[in-house]
């Protein structure tokens, strides 16, 4: 009997806010950030114009630090020095690394279905983790999650982009073409995973960087969405 040619044997999970929650620790940090400048910034900068200049700050600095808190930490710390002029006090520069320290001890705390997900796809498939981040937080949260014994392999990777994921999908299983990368970023998880041959599947979580926004290709022929991991079973059984 010929053996049948599977379609997919290899699925790629993204980590934050993908299988556990991680931006909203970011956002209430931010807010903590308004909170500890509002006393110090100039009358006409309100809370949007602030978040505007740590954005700003943020994708000035991906190039140095990466992603992650570490690097989230410095940008509020430059962003606090540029909006007051260099005159926030060194109690508020405090309280900021204090903030940032604190999101790098938050309990992990799992999206709706991820273990079902992971656990029904992981007798049948390879499954991958593909994160990106500070190793050390990666680490620590894969270690959290219970989940760690679940996936064939661990990628913490610097940027996604499409040779990365060509590279990453030729080690850990059959290539690109047979595999798919699951994840909440348009921009980090579908689209260049699509560029790099494969399919990519969208999981909206509602809450977003700004900077990982991205057009959906949504006329693709390998790009899907679900409205969560619950659905991702069914999605995998029916492209084969």
């Amino acid at each position: 009997m010929a053996s049948v040619t599977r379609n997919l044997t290899t699925i790629g999970f993204d980590a934050d806010d993908t299988l556990w929650h991680n931006e909203r620790f970011f956002r209430v940090t931010q807010e903590r950030f308004a909170e500890l400048l509002q006393d110090h910034t100039p009358q006409d900068m309100g809370p949007d114009a602030l978040a505007a200049r740590l954005l700003e700050a943020e994708k000035r600095n991906l190039g140095r630090y990466g992603y992650g808190v570490k690097g989230f930490t410095l940008s509020m710390i430059e962003t606090a020095i540029d909006v007051t002029e260099s005159q926030v006090p060194a109690s508020v520069i405090k309280e900021l690394i204090v903030a940032g320290q604190m999101m790098l001890s938050y309990p992990i705390d799992l999206l709706p279905h991820a273990r079902e997900a992971v656990e029904k796809l992981a007798g049948d498939y390879r499954i991958v983790l593909i994160t990106k981040g500070d190793l050390l937080d990666q680490e620590r949260k894969l270690a959290q999650s219970g989940l760690g014994d679940l996936f064939d392999g661990v990628e913490i990777v610097s940027e996604k982009t499409a040779p990365i994921y060509h590279d990453i999908f030729e080690r850990h299983g059959t290539g690109a073409a047979q595999a798919m990368m699951v994840g909440n970023s348009m921009r980090s998880d579908v689209v260049p995973m699509i560029k790099a041959g494969g399919w990519g599947t969208y999981v909206p979580h509602g809450l977003i960087w700004e900077v990982e926004h991205a057009e959906a290709p949504e006329r693709h022929p390998r790009y899907h969405e679900i409205s969560d991991l619950g659905c991702l079973q069914d999605l995998i059984r029916e492209i084969g």
